[in-house]
């Protein structure tokens, strides 16, 4: 089997202008980044606001593991199964961040026959949008230390500063650092701090934001900081509003690219569901809805992030409805959880299978709770036997969830055909009663606690002293009522990442808790979950490389 690089590199795309004709949109609506990319104008948008909306499909997970599970692979193969049916669909995927594709994940184009091109320039620039984000972040910082400089008329105190600067790339030193050394002119010396650009306020903003108008206003409520009186400084204080928006001014507009089959694709936007909200922009999602019948769409990790920010934070705020969930695992990941080493996970185990399979069922009971129809795929490996994938499928069809292997990663949009006639049938045939978890006037412990006990299966929740006085002060200021953003690691339902399958008998601690005031949510961050990730020993950095023709090498 060829690699995912060396598949996208031989794949025959057609220009953008052919995809786009696909979903009815015009030439001269397309914003053009090359032969192959392009942003969807704003005058395409005004065009399609009275379409009647399609159908909205989320792909999601089960708790990632080394195993791999392949949702993206999976959202990308079903687009490409519903293009072989003859359905006017497209999918809906958010950007790669740099961090993990130089670092342990790698990048997010989809693997195997199911993936979107041009895949080198998707993970890598694409169009420019990360670092507008970036740009307008540190651009925000630049202007609030140079307030503080210039004589801080507006008495911020330099120990309440809560604006960070970013950079897409994993850097575990920029964590915690000193800014002003030096002489005088340089600045004032105060603690400052780095997070990568996919955890920025202004990234999840932009993935919110409804319009230009929408996103000037969300900017320019963002906190940077504190004053002596314990009252907020914003953006808007600063008179930053203005010069960040020219920054993002074509960033927010969604990019169209296509899958190996040439379906169409809209990326956009690109918060991580660890440490923010998970999910590609509202703009990219409602165009979307608009421009086709299907839209497959996808959360990042597992259903305990992704799928409950989706629900509780997108769908909420755009006032989105989802009608039918596609939920992802592989009997190899079902294994991990129950206890198999990665090195013997291509033998048959049935005990591990009935042991992990757990965490699948706590997926499945969490999906029920927002009143969505649920069809689970098993993305399908050649080393799974008949034996443990008729145990999963007679599992969840015995839970009142339809069932469908997926072979996209081999096979492509033939692999998938299987499993998109499973979500048709359940689209045809199943209502979805969406609602979110939680009601908007639940206090802020309560929606977490709600989160904690209903969804990760918690006993309860600890909060850090700092965090509750946190809590209570964001609680004073008026932001109560907004929907909470966990920041919690991916790998298991609870707070600590060891504890694998379904725990039982644990509580979440909650270490610290902050407004996201522009994007309209609190964060709470548990455990030791970090808004800037590290390298590991051996990144992926050290295989990529490029030679003389400029063909790049090693990014997967």
């Amino acid at each position: 089997m060829k690699s995912d690089i060396e598949i996208a590199q031989e794949a025959v795309m057609k220009p953008i202008g052919e995809v786009a004709a696909a979903l009815d949109i015009n030439s001269d609506e397309l914003e053009l980044y090359g032969r192959y990319k392009a942003k969807l104008s704003d005058e395409l948008t005004e065009r399609i606001k009275d379409n009647d909306d399609g159908k909205l499909i989320l792909v999601t997970a089960i708790n990632p593991t080394p195993a791999g599970e392949g949702k993206t692979t999976t959202t990308v193969g079903l687009g490409q199964a519903f293009g072989r049916l003859g359905k006017k669909s497209v999918i809906a995927l958010r950007e790669p961040s740099l961090g993990p594709c130089f670092g342990i994940k790698g990048g997010a184009a989809g693997g195997g026959y199911a993936q979107v091109v041009p895949m080198e320039e998707l993970n890598l620039h694409f169009t420019g949008d990360f670092h507008a984000i970036t740009s307008a972040n540190n651009l925000l910082a630049a202007m609030l230390d140079n307030h503080i400089m210039q004589g801080n008329a507006l008495r911020i105190d330099t120990d309440q500063i809560v604006w960070k600067r970013c950079v897409d790339i994993n850097d575990r030193v920029l964590r915690n650092i000193v800014v002003g050394l030096g002489r005088k002119a340089d600045g004032v010396v105060r603690e400052d701090h780095f997070i990568i650009t996919v955890a920025s306020e202004i990234m999840a903003i932009l993935c919110l934001a409804d319009d230009m108008n929408d996103l000037k206003k969300r900017l320019s409520r963002i906190i940077v900081a504190y004053n002596y009186d314990g009252e907020p400084v914003t953006a808007g204080d600063l008179l930053a509003t203005g010069s960040m928006a020219a920054l993002l001014k074509d960033a927010i507009k969604p990019n169209l690219i296509q899958t190996l089959e040439n379906t169409p694709a809209i990326v956009h936007g690109g918060p991580f569901a660890n440490i923010a909200h998970g999910c590609n922009s509202v703009r990219a999602t409602k165009i979307a809805l608009k421009l086709a019948d299907y839209v497959i769409t996808e959360a990042g990790f597992g259903a305990d992030l992704g799928a409950e920010k989706f629900m509780d934070i997108k769908c909420r705020m755009a006032k989105l409805r989802p009608d039918a969930i596609v939920l992802v695992a592989t009997v190899r990941a079902l294994k991990y959880n129950g206890g198999v080493p990665r090195d013997e996970l291509s033998e048959e185990n049935m005990d591990a299978l009935r042991k992990g399979i757990v965490n699948l069922e706590k997926h499945i009971e969490n999906i029920a709770k927002f009143g969505v129809p649920c069809v689970v795929t098993l993305n399908r490996f050649v080393t799974d036997t008949d034996n443990e994938l008729d145990y999963v499928k007679k599992y969840c069809e015995d839970r009142g969830c339809s069932f469908a292997l997926s072979e996209v990663w081999e096979h492509g949009g033939d692999g998938g055909i299987e499993l998109a006639n499973k979500v048709i049938d359940t689209l045809d045939n199943k209502q979805s009663y969406f609602q979110p978890l939680y009601p908007d006037d639940m206090s802020l412990e309560e929606k977490i606690e709600t989160v904690a006990k209903e969804i990760y299966g918690a006993d309860g929740v600890t909060f850090d002293v700092s965090a509750r006085k946190s809590m209570e002060r964001l609680t004073k200021l008026g932001f109560g009522h907004m929907p909470v953003c966990m920041a919690k690691n991916q790998y298991s339902l609870s707070d600590d990442p060891t504890r694998l399958g379904r725990p039982k008998g644990f509580t979440v601690n909650i270490r610290d808790i902050y407004v996201s005031a522009g994007a309209g949510f609190v964060v709470a961050i548990t455990g030791t979950v970090m808004t800037m990730p590290g390298l590991p020993l051996h990144p992926a950095a050290e295989r990529i490389d490029v030679n003389d023709e400029g063909k790049i090498t090693g990014l997967f």
